[in-house]
């Protein structure tokens, strides 16, 4: 088994995963997201796409043995094992402009946006080409009858994890999130594993 590495709080890293490897994405403390982006490691422009996700699962409810797509249809990553069972694939990463829009009494934050951003820009990657976010752990119910969103705390408990396999050679940009909302109120690390 490999090292593990640390996510700091309210921070992100990027790194190379090739085709047949597995990430593991551990919640080392309990209730805390972390924000997951994959891109093609041969063309960038081939992205991880919840809406081409959503189409072929047929859920917004992801878990083990779904796969997650790109803009291109292609899979990308497979989940082969969750202790969770609740991610979200509908909301975009937290950005300043979040932090302005629902926390106008706090300090503003760059979020997960900011620290993908710069995670990613050596492999190319800019603002503009980061898409919607597997937010793993991040627990968003949907209401049956209006279709509202509500972002409450992870049910993640210490040690919860998720494993993905990749089927292509990927570049990942994972986070630590920084929104309150998203992490029951508290800012913790996010631990992960390359097998």
């Amino acid at each position: 088994m490999s090292a593990v590495h640390e996510i700091a709080p309210r921070s992100g890293t990027a790194f190379r995963l090739d085709a047949g490897q597995a990430l593991t994405v551990i919640d080392p403390c309990g209730v805390q997201v972390a924000d997951l982006l994959a891109y093609s490691a041969t063309d960038i422009g081939e992205v991880i796409s919840s809406g081409r996700t959503f189409d072929y699962a047929e859920t917004i409810r992801l878990t083990t043995g779904h796969i997650l797509y790109s803009n291109r249809s292609r899979p990308m990553l497979r989940i082969e094992e969750d202790t969770v069972g609740r991610h979200d694939f509908l909301l975009t990463p937290c950005s300043y402009d979040t932090f302005h829009h629902f926390y106008p009494d706090l300090p503003p934050h760059r979020g997960c946006f900011g620290n993908l951003a710069e995670a990613l820009a050596p492999y190319g990657v800019t603002g503009d080409m980061i898409p919607t976010a597997f937010n793993c752990f991040m627990n968003v119910p949907v209401d049956g009858a209006s279709g509202r969103l509500e972002v409450l705390p992870p049910t993640s408990v210490a040690g919860d994890h998720i494993v993905l396999r990749a089927h292509m050679d990927l570049v990942i940009g994972l986070t630590a999130c920084s929104a309150p909302a998203s992490n029951g109120g508290a800012f913790k690390p996010i631990h992960y594993r390359v097998d």
